[in-house]
């Protein structure tokens, strides 16, 4: 290893003395080269070690990038932003949509980023920087389990859907299935639900509904998902590399297909005919803004989670924006997919495109689908639209399972629990399983929709205000912005400091006010949800939200001062231990605080102990050894000068 030719043992320089010797690394390799040598084909370690390897980091920037890409790029892009677009105006919608993409997304966005990275930990971990707030990250935590556990469902749906396209002739083609209604007449009617076998309402709960083949995807789906992450960011960085990108050349691919079909222009003019006057409605712009944000993952603690794993100095500013902007665009891309099939749909049976167009999971498993039963090789097509249904769902579940990952692995910190994290990853799945078997019954749809209405709705929004109030407001937006610009090496653009202390916290408050004025009870078909059902609904919500009060009531409990308002003032007040997590990069207003393991800061990290401890051992035998030589060669050295002062003649008496 050409590490070790240069006599230095991997892991034990820190990234300043990393430097020196990687210049020295890339002469010898010159030299190598200009004297006609084959240089070592190995890389030295010193050049792509982590720079944290107590927790690691990602192997390249390409990984941070794309696993990113993958998180934000889900389901939701395929199902929900076109049928948003035409409803609210078509083109007309695109204004307000990217209006708030750049006034609301990509700083907070950017926000979540920097917040991760700056202090290289999780969703629990960042919040040293008022611990007060640290019902905040427990919050996030509970949405990420809620998503984590229903969109998991939604994967072993698009995996059982793949494999059902395995045949001949598409199983949904005809309706003589057991799943189907009396009143199915193929294609036509939208009643034929076959991705739910949905009965009657939420009462089919019991375990003989348990559909076997569901709950097997259901297993696959979490095993896959497991393997992906047995190694954490360092395993997930090199699945991206296909889940990432190759849902974009499905994409394309049925594009190509779908605009060369009759009727695919009336589709895409039925997406992106603009509607001027739908601008000056404020629901248009409510739904801009809440897209904007769910789409972004904005509170979920993925953002932070991730972020986390980037070097200290990594730019995440500019990854904030290619994300983003890429997010958006994959959204406006997937409508024309979508539109184009709908409008050959909607062509061959004769009607208007909004009779054959749907949202959410009824567009993903039944609008097209039954579309796709029309095309010529229908099994090809639906195989590729259900694989790339599975690879957007993957890259999203990854960032969510880690965030969990993550977050109880950052707070227990024990050596043990940082060398067993796969242990940690295998619970969380199991549990998740578990937890989302319900979901796999005859009233699994049921279940489904009630989690996705409730479960991160304005529990989100909430969480992301308050985390905005927290860091600019409690911590003092002068201290962020140092902290940022001491990371990245200049400070946030001006535009961004406004956003972060004006513009986005009042966005995300018309969200939230736009959330609760156009709530409606939630249906599906022609089920009205029961009360009861709708209680539990609000109970998952306020579950995530109601983190953050008794936590902030501990904390202040916990903290020292005689008065309420002294403890308060303390409790709000950051952890000493807040700051870079690797001593060399704190400096500045940070250094003071650095004074060895007694702060609760690594200097060392996991690795580099062991090897430090290692080092030492063997030292002290090598000392123990040249002891033991000094005294033997003393002995012979005393013995040989007796002999010799014998045996020399004087030389005076010569």
């Amino acid at each position: 290893m050409p590490g070790d030719t240069f006599g230095i043992e991997p892991g034990t320089l820190s990234a300043a003395g990393r430097a020196p010797l990687q210049r020295l690394y890339f002469k010898h390799i010159s030299l190598c080269i200009s004297l006609g040598l084959s240089p070592s084909l190995h890389t030295p370690h010193i050049l792509y070690s982590d720079e944290n390897s107590r927790r690691g980091n990602w192997g390249n920037q390409i990984e941070f990038i794309l696993t990113s890409v993958g998180y934000a790029v889900g389901l939701g892009n395929v199902w929900r932003f076109p049928y948003l677009c035409y409803r609210n105006g078509g083109g007309a919608f695109m204004l307000p949509y990217f209006i708030m993409l750049v006034f609301c997304g990509i700083p907070l966005f950017f926000l979540e980023l920097s917040f991760g990275q700056f202090a290289s930990q999780g969703c629990l971990g960042v919040w040293k920087i008022s611990p007060m707030f640290k019902g905040v990250g427990y919050g996030m935590m509970v949405v990420s389990t809620y998503i984590g556990i229903y969109y998991n469902v939604v994967i072993c749906i698009a995996f059982y859907y793949f494999f059902m396209s395995m045949t001949d002739v598409l199983p949904w083609t005809y309706c003589n299935n057991p799943w189907n209604t009396p009143a199915c007449v193929g294609v036509m009617d939208a009643a034929n639900r076959t991705f739910a076998n949905a009965t009657s309402g939420l009462a089919a709960v019991a375990v003989e509904g348990v559909r076997l083949p569901i709950l097997g995807c259901l297993a696959l789906s979490w095993v896959v998902v497991f393997l992906c992450l047995i190694k954490g960011v360092k395993s997930s960085g090199k699945v991206v590399y296909f889940t990432a990108t190759f849902p974009y050349l499905v994409l394309t691919i049925l594009f190509i297909r779908g605009v060369t079909l009759d009727g695919a222009i009336n589709g895409i003019k039925y997406y992106l005919t603009p509607q001027w006057e739908k601008v000056l409605d404020a629901k248009v712009w409510g739904d801009a803004a809440s897209q904007i944000f769910y789409s972004l993952g904005c509170a979920w603690g993925g953002l932070i989670t991730m972020a986390s794993y980037n070097k200290f100095h990594n730019n995440c500013f500019r990854d904030s924006i290619i994300i983003s902007i890429t997010n958006c665009a994959t959204s406006v891309y997937a409508g024309f997919v979508i539109f184009s099939i709908l409008g050959f749909m909607a062509h061959t049976l004769n009607v208007p495109v909004s009779e054959v167009a749907d949202h959410g999971p009824g567009l993903a498993f039944v609008a097209y689908p039954e579309a796709l039963t029309l095309l010529p090789v229908s099994p090809l097509w639906s195989m590729l639209f259900f694989f790339m249904l599975i690879l957007l769902g993957l890259g999203t579940q990854f960032c969510l399972l880690e965030t969990l990952t993550t977050a109880i692995v950052d707070e227990i910190g024990t050596d043990w629990i940082i060398k067993n994290k796969p242990i940690v990853t295998l619970g969380v799945a199991i549990i998740g399983f578990c937890l989302g078997v319900p979901l796999t019954t005859q009233a699994g749809i049921y279940w489904l929709l009630l989690m996705d209405n409730f479960a991160a709705s304005f529990s989100l929004v909430l969480i992301s205000c308050i985390m905005c109030i927290c860091v600019m407001y409690i911590y003092g937006h002068r201290n962020y912005f140092k902290d940022v610009e001491m990371m990245l090496g200049f400070p946030p653009p001006l535009f961004f400091r406004i956003c972060w202390r004006f513009i986005s916290p009042l966005i995300i408050s018309f969200i939230l006010i736009f959330t609760v004025i156009q709530y409606k009870p939630i249906t599906y078909n022609d089920y009205v949800y029961p009360g009861w059902s709708l209680g539990i609904g609000f109970c998952m919500a306020m579950s995530s939200v109601i983190c953050i009060p008794i936590y902030a009531l501990y904390r202040i409990s916990r903290s020292p001062g005689a008065t309420f308002r002294e403890r308060l003032r303390n409790a709000c007040k950051a952890d000493p231990k807040w700051g870079p997590a690797l001593r060399e990069h704190r400096v500045g207003r940070y250094a003071p605080m650095v004074s060895g393991a007694e702060d609760g800061l690594e200097v060392l990290p996991l690795k580099e102990k062991e090897e430090t401890k290692e080092k030492e051992e063997l030292k002290e035998e090598e000392e123990a050894r040249e002891r033991k030589e000094d005294v033997c060669l003393t002995i012979q050295q005393g013995s040989n000068g007796s002999t010799a002062t014998q045996n020399t003649p004087n030389p005076a008496v010569a």
